[in-house]
């Protein structure tokens, strides 16, 4: 990968009277304001497990009066996220363990999607959705086989996993294809890199023998690190396979 790939990004600016991670606020219910951050910055420098959103009570850095949305690269999935982050922050709020909440907000955001109509435009007649229909395009082959797709982020959410969050691999989800890495087109350009390496690092341990959660653990680690050196990303990339 050259310095000039698609990896690198423009930065972002920031709320001028708050900073980062803060780019600008979305709405206000209340007590609560539900802003839309950068959420690189907040994986840098907050907690790296930080997704799609979060609210106080999945991540205690983040203001009891606030719920916290990752910028989309592709902003028509907002409505979703809201209403998932506001049913488990309440239920959360009222003592429901994370578990608990997470399944019934899951439930509230699934119904939501259905009726978006998100499964019918995938599908065509009464056949099954393959998972190509989400390949939006390649963006390399590599020499061991693997081949690593943008996919449509929205679409794997409504029709595969609701918690499906910026990449994975066909060691993890049993719906991607074999000898694939899928990446989300919602993520935004500057972080790319340093997901394709978490993907495709995670990938080759597990495809050695290791299990998923020790190899999330070392990826997630190397990723925080290369996120604070990104000038080493290249060779690590390299080392992964992808040259």
């Amino acid at each position: 990968m050259s310095k000039k790939d698609e990896t690198a990004g423009s930065p972002r600016e920031a709320q001028p009277e708050r900073g980062l991670p803060y780019l600008r606020c979305l709405e206000k219910r209340g007590g609560l304001s539900i802003w839309v951050v950068d959420g690189d910055y907040v994986r840098k420098n907050i907690d790296e497990e930080f997704s799609n959103f979060g609210h106080h009570w999945t991540i205690e850095e983040i203001p009891e009066g606030e719920i916290w949305l990752d910028e989309e690269g592709h902003p028509d999935e907002q409505h979703f996220f809201v209403r998932h982050a506001l049913v488990e922050r309440k239920l959360m709020q009222r003592g429901k363990g994370y578990e608990q909440a997470r399944v019934a907000a899951d439930n509230v955001e699934r119904e939501m999607r259905s009726r978006a109509g998100d499964l019918g435009r995938a599908r065509h007649g009464k056949e099954q959705v393959k998972p190509e229909v989400c390949h939006e395009r390649l963006w390399k082959a590599l020499t061991g086989g693997v081949h690593v797709w943008f996919v449509d982020g929205r679409l794997v959410r409504s029709v595969f996993d609701i918690e499906f969050t910026e990449g994975g691999h066909d060691y993890v989800y049993e719906f991607v294809p074999p000898d694939e890495v899928w990446i989300d087109d919602d993520l935004h350009e500057d972080e790319r890199g340093f997901v394709l390496f978490h993907e495709l690092h995670e990938r080759n341990l597990m495809a050695g023998g290791m299990d998923y959660d020790t190899a999330h653990a070392d990826s997630s680690r190397l990723e925080r690190h290369y996120r604070n050196h990104p000038a080493q990303l290249h060779e690590a990339l390299i080392q992964e396979g992808w040259a």
